[in-house]
């Protein structure tokens, strides 16, 4: 449809959450390590690894921010903070501005998206509909078979990327659309399958395997 529901305000925060595990898949970010003073996920600050270019604008702005914070944040503040919506109670650290509007624009030149005005009663507002669904349908059928006929019942042994989104959509309050499309018994399947995965321990699951600890940090801070 190009827009979200006026009553979704999940998606900003969803996507910061992205910004910051897509950088520790590249390897330019990453947690503070464990300690006796800060074991808690939440607690451990973002540390830069690398500021080497990503060459994705949003990205590098990110980088850039944790790079002149002169005090690391916490995880928490990072991932509700990032896009500097000034509802937003934690103490704004990182200051990323239209987060979601650049992401769309992002995509339009891609060519996955376009731009449209939508008329909503008293206003006109600029809507951006998919208009290459092949992209959104090769996600929503990747997810959807990662909890059924891929399911391997261990997170640890599914793709990271593929976990990662499972997560980011579960905290965008957008999960259900992705298995709407199913028949009911396995629909019941997909949503019980990835209650169970976004119901285990984050501080257990993260402290399992590294390279996964931000993913978990993220469902951390949104199940706070």
């Amino acid at each position: 449809q190009g827009y979200t529901s006026f009553w979704n305000d999940c998606i900003s925060a969803g996507l910061r959450g992205g910004i910051l595990i897509e950088l520790a898949l590249r390897g330019r970010i990453r947690l503070e390590p464990l300690s006796l003073r800060k074991r808690r996920l939440l607690e451990r600050k973002v540390l830069l690894k690398s500021d080497a270019p990503t060459g994705d604008v949003l990205l590098d702005e990110t980088l850039r921010h944790i790079k002149a914070t002169a005090t690391a944040a916490p995880v928490l503040s990072g991932a509700h903070s990032s896009a500097g919506e000034t509802w937003n109670p934690f103490k704004l650290q990182y200051q990323l501005r239209n987060v979601r509007e650049r992401i769309a624009k992002a995509l339009v030149e891609k060519g996955i998206l376009t731009t449209e005005k939508q008329n909503f009663l008293l206003f006109d507002m600029t809507t951006h509909p998919v208009s290459n669904a092949t992209e959104k349908q090769r996600l929503v059928k990747k997810l959807q078979e990662s909890v059924l006929e891929r399911w391997v019942n261990d997170p640890h042994r599914m793709d990271r990327r593929t976990l990662a989104l499972l997560v980011l959509a579960h905290s965008s309050d957008v999960l259900e659309n992705v298995f709407a499309s199913l028949a009911d018994d396995k629909y019941d399947v997909a949503m019980n399958r990835t209650k169970d995965l976004l119901d285990m321990d984050p501080e257990v699951e993260a402290a399992k395997a590294k390279g996964t600890e931000m993913i978990w940090a993220v469902l951390a801070a949104f199940n706070k």
